[in-house]
């Protein structure tokens, strides 16, 4: 069967028709005639949109799941370093402070002793009932001597008992074989306080029945025996009124941190300065150089 028309149309003729509907619709737009029917082509569209999209939208935030939680992990990971870190420091800063409180509270006591003081530290402690003995890291170069007094902020830590060069030993007041001059700061009453062997107790046993004393008293050095200065605070009484006891028997509590202290201060209660420069040639008769050398 043969078709009824065996001619088709021309290129200039298709052409034309294009031209012509551009022109058409160049002129709608700009009249805005083609809004209403752009805007529901594109609703008509959008799911078909949404559906062509999913797969690479679905693909990233899966993406995005993995990496977020990558990231949380080393950034998790990395606080947490940091945070061990800040601990540690922090407990370092803590432990200044206390060390920059005691020693304000060493150089505070120095000035209110008027004497001269050298600030030493604990090299090592030695606590048995026996005996009750620290070594300080301050030794004859630099002017201590046996028999030195020896001080906290508190009160009254002990007095040197051996020098070396570089080192001393200090016999506590709580030592059984030490025994230290004191007074009643209420009234001026002497006696002697001993140790126990007990860091925080000392012994009154020189004390008469009718002697005018009273737990809370504060016993001062006497100055009785040349060792200690008058006036440096040593313990304070305590009653001891314990079960079948018709008097009471008193004793003492050291006021110095016996069992706490790092720093303590060696104290020169004679004029002589202390030694600028440890171990230098020539000193000053009678300075607490020649004190060591003896």
């Amino acid at each position: 069967m043969k078709p009824l028309f065996t001619k088709r149309p021309s290129p200039n003729f298709g052409l034309s028709v294009c031209v012509f509907a551009s022109l058409v619709l160049l002129a709608c737009e700009q009249k805005a005639l083609l809004t209403p029917f752009r805007e529901l082509f594109a609703s008509a569209i959008y799911p078909l949109q949404q559906l062509v999209n999913s797969p690479v939208q679905a693909a990233r935030k899966f993406g995005e799941v993995f990496s977020s939680q990558a990231r949380l992990l080393d950034e998790n990971e990395s606080l947490r370093r940091e945070q061990m870190l800040l601990k540690v420091k922090l407990l370092k800063f803590s432990a200044l402070e206390q060390e920059n409180l005691r020693l304000r509270g060493l150089l505070d006591t120095s000035f209110k002793l008027g004497e001269q003081v050298m600030i030493a530290e604990l090299l090592a402690v030695n606590l048995v009932p026996y005996e009750q003995v620290v070594v300080v890291n301050k030794g004859s170069r630099f002017g201590a001597y046996p028999g030195q007094p020896v001080m906290d902020a508190n009160g009254v830590v002990g007095q040197v008992l051996r020098v070396t060069p570089y080192s001393a030993e200090v016999i506590l007041i709580t030592d059984p074989n030490h025994a230290i001059p004191v007074q009643v700061n209420r009234n001026g009453l002497r006696t002697i306080a001993q140790g126990t062997g007990q860091i925080d107790k000392l012994s009154l046993p020189y004390l008469s029945s009718n002697a005018d004393i009273q737990a809370g008293d504060l016993l001062v050095t006497s100055g009785m025996g040349g060792v200690f200065p008058q006036g440096y605070p040593v313990a304070t009484v305590v009653a001891d009124t314990g079960q079948g006891k018709v008097f009471a028997k008193f004793g003492a509590a050291p006021l110095a941190k016996l069992d706490r202290n790092r720093e303590l201060l060696l104290v020169w209660n004679k004029p002589d300065p202390i030694p600028r420069v440890p171990g230098q040639a020539s000193t000053p008769k009678g300075s607490p150089a020649d004190h060591a050398a003896k």
